[in-house]
C-alpha cells in the first residue's frame, strides 16, 4: 500500500472583510477559524504550509491538464476531436480553459504561500529551534516554484508577495520574467537553500529540500543564460552525494519506488485517499473533498484500456526511441530489442512485454495513424485498465537527477565549451537507458556520431557529425532531452528558450508531407512497414502548427481575459 508522506488538505482562511450595516452580521461565529485567531501555534503554521503543498496537486500544475502545454511541442500529437487540438494548432485565446485554469491555480498557490510567509514574520516564541526558518523556507521555495511556472508559461505575471487586504490590492501592473525572477524567485530560492535541510525523514519525506531549491535556482540561471552560475549550482547538487540515478528508469514513473535516489522534487498523489471522488476534483472548493489523485494516467492511457489517449507520441518521438540503439553489452537490457527508456515511455504495436496485463496488440488501437501510445505516468504496469473516475496515485516528478545532468551538460557547453565533460554527463543518462553512448559512437566511427534526430525513414540516412559544441548542443536539444524527459512537462519551455520552435515544426511538417506522398511505399493501407508500422493514414500533427505558430503570440500564453477585465493596471 502506498504511503502518503504529506497529507494535502485544504484550509480556508477568512480575509476578514468587515460589514457595518447590521450588528448581527458583525458578530463573530465562535466555531469559525479566522485569521485573527489562527496564527497562534506551530501546528497551525504547519497546517497552513500543508495547503501550499496542496496547491501543487492542481491538475494544471502537476496533473492531467498539463496535456495542453505538452501538446504544443514536437513530441506529442492529438486528434481534432480532443480539446488539446486548439493548443496543437495554436488557435487558443485568452479565455481558453487551460489559459485561465493554470493562471488561477498558480495564484492560489502563491496566495497560500504568502499567508505563511507574511504571518510568520511576527512570531518567534511558538516554534522549536530552527522550525520557523524551515517553515518559511518551504513556503518561499514553493512560492518561487509557482512564480517560475507562471513567468515561463505567461511571459511574466503580477507580483503579489503580500496577502491582499482590499480589492485595490489586486490591481497591479504586469511584470516581466526578468523583474519577477530578480525580485521574487531568486531571493526566495536563496533563502530556501540556506534554511532547508538536505534531506527529510519519516513522514516528512517529500517536503522541499536544499537540493530542490538549489536545482531550481540553477535552472533559473540556465533560463536566464547565466551559464557560469548555473554550472556552479548544478555541480553543487551533483557533487552533494545525495542523489543518484535509479538502476531502473521505470522507478521514476510508477507508484512503486517513489521519493527514490533520483528524485529531487516530486508531488504526491494517491489513488487510495478520498475513494470515489473523481480525480479532477481539487481542494480549492471548501464544499468538496479533494481527490488527492492525478488525472494524467487517464489522459495518456489507451482508449481500449479505459484511458482517453488524448495525447499520442509523434512519429518523430517514436522514431527517436527506435533509434535509441541498444548496447548488447549493457546488462540492463536483459535481451530486449528496445531501450529501457522506450519500454518505459511509449508502447508501439511491436513493443515488448505486457501492456495492462495483456500482450501488446491483443486489443485493437494501433491503426488510423496511431503508431504508439504513451506509457509514462500510466498504470499499464500493474492494472488491467485505467479507472472510470480518472484516479491515479502516481507521483509527478518535477525535478530528477537525469534532468540535472542534461541541463548541466548544456550549461557546460555554453559556459566553457568543454565537450568532453558535457558528453560524460550525457552518457551517464544514456548508459542507464542501456543504449550506445556518444563516446562509444565516437570510438567506433572515427570520432563522429550519428545525428539521431534526423528521420532515417524519410531521409534514408543519418549524417555523422563531429563532436563540436554546436553539434552536441543539438544532440541534447533534439535527441537526449525528448528521449529522457518526454511527457514530464519540460519540452515546450525548452523549445521556447532555445528559440527553435519554428525550425523544429518546419522540419516535422516536411516529414509529414514526405510520408503523405509515399503512402504506397509505406504500405499505409496494409499494415505499415518498420520502424513505425503506420496504418490507414498519416496523422497531421504539424499541418497547421507549422504555419500558425507566431513567436510573439504563442511562446507564452496570453494573460487570461478575466484578469484583464478585473485589473485596471493591465
Amino acid at each position: 500500500m502506498k504511503k502518503l508522506n504529506i497529507l494535502l488538505g485544504f484550509l480556508t482562511l477568512s480575509l476578514g472583510v468587515s460589514c457595518n450595516t447590521d450588528e448581527f452580521l458583525a458578530e463573530e461565529n465562535p466555531n469559525t477559524i479566522t485569521t485573527d485567531i489562527f496564527w497562534e501555534t506551530e501546528d497551525q503554521f504547519q497546517t497552513a504550509l500543508t495547503t501550499v503543498y496542496g496547491a501543487l496537486q492542481f491538475q494544471s500544475i502537476s496533473g492531467g491538464e498539463l496535456i495542453y502545454e505538452m501538446i504544443m511541442g514536437d513530441i506529442a500529437g492529438t486528434e481534432s476531436w480532443y480539446r488539446p487540438f486548439a493548443f496543437r494548432n495554436f488557435t487558443f485565446n485568452d479565455g481558453t480553459y487551460y489559459v485561465t485554469d493554470k493562471w488561477n491555480e498558480l495564484y492560489i498557490g502563491i496566495f497560500r504561500a504568502n499567508q505563511v510567509i507574511q504571518n510568520i514574520q511576527d512570531e518567534e516564541n511558538i516554534f522549536e529551534d530552527g522550525e520557523k526558518a524551515r517553515i518559511e523556507a518551504q513556503a518561499r521555495f514553493l512560492r518561487a516554484f509557482f512564480y517560475f511556472e507562471l513567468v515561463h508559461t505567461y511571459g511574466g505575471g503580477i507580483i503579489q508577495t503580500e496577502v491582499a487586504e482590499a480589492k485595490e490590492d489586486f490591481a497591479k501592473p504586469f511584470s516581466s520574467i526578468e523583474e519577477i525572477t530578480s525580485q521574487v524567485i531568486i531571493p526566495d530560492l536563496e533563502f530556501a537553500r540556506t534554511n532547508l535541510p538536505k534531506q527529510w525523514s519519516g513522514n516528512n519525506i517529500g517536503r522541499a529540500t536544499w537540493g530542490a531549491s538549489t536545482s531550481l535556482l540553477a535552472k533559473v540561471y540556465l533560463y536566464g543564460e547565466d551559464w557560469d552560475t548555473s554550472v556552479s549550482l548544478f555541480k553543487e547538487v551533483i557533487d552533494s552525494g545525495i542523489y543518484s540515478l535509479t538502476a531502473d528508469i521505470m522507478d521514476n514513473f510508477t507508484d512503486e519506488n517513489e521519493f527514490n535516489s533520483e528524485s529531487i522534487f516530486e508531488v504526491t498523489y494517491s489513488s487510495e485517499l478520498s475513494p470515489g471522488v473523481g480525480g479532477a476534483v481539487v481542494d480549492d472548493n471548501p464544499n468538496e473533498t479533494g481527490a488527492e489523485a492525478s488525472t494524467l494516467a487517464t489522459a495518456f492511457g489507451q482508449l481500449n484500456f479505459g484511458g482517453f489517449n488524448t495525447l499520442l507520441p509523434t512519429y518523430y518521438l517514436h522514431e527517436l526511441y527506435v533509434n535509441d540503439e541498444v548496447d548488447p553489452a549493457n546488462p540492463v537490457n536483459d535481451g530486449n530489442e528496445f531501450s529501457t527508456r522506450m519500454n518505459a515511455s511509449i508502447v508501439p504495436v511491436n513493443g515488448e512485454g505486457l501492456y495492462y496485463q495483456l500482450p501488446i496488440g491483443e486489443r485493437a488501437g494501433w491503426a488510423f495513424g496511431q503508431s504508439a501510445y504513451i506509457k509514462k505516468y500510466t498504470n499499464w504496469y500493474h492494472w488491467e485498465g485505467e479507472g472510470s473516475n480518472s484516479r491515479s496515485g502516481i507521483n509527478f516528478r518535477h525535478i530528477r537527477l537525469a534532468d540535472i545532468y542534461l541541463m548541466y551538460a548544456e550549461a557546460v557547453l555554453q559556459s566553457s565549451g568543454n565537450v568532453d565533460e558535457a558528453i560524460e554527463y550525457v552518457d551517464l543518462v544514456r548508459k542507464r537507458a542501456g543504449v550506445v553512448t556518444l563516446q562509444q559512437y565516437l570510438n567506433e566511427n572515427s570520432g563522429t556520431f550519428p545525428q539521431l534526430h534526423i528521420s532515417e525513414q524519410v531521409h534514408g540516412t543519418q549524417p555523422m557529425a563531429l563532436p563540436t559544441v554546436d553539434n552536441v548542443l543539438t544532440h541534447i536539444r533534439r535527441v537526449e532531452r525528448p528521449l529522457e524527459l518526454a511527457f514530464e512537462g519540460h519540452r515546450w519551455k525548452d523549445l521556447v528558450r532555445w528559440d527553435i520552435v519554428q525550425e523544429v515544426f518546419d522540419d516535422l511538417r516536411q516529414d509529414e508531407i514526405w510520408r503523405q506522398e509515399h503512402l504506397e511505399e509505406l504500405q499505409i493501407s496494409s499494415g505499415g512497414i518498420p520502424p513505425l508500422f503506420i496504418q490507414e493514414r498519416i496523422r497531421p500533427d504539424f499541418n497547421l502548427a507549422a504555419p500558425n505558430y507566431t513567436p510573439s503570440q504563442h511562446n507564452y500564453l496570453p494573460i487570461p481575459s478575466q484578469e484583464v477585465q478585473t485589473n485596471d493596471q493591465l
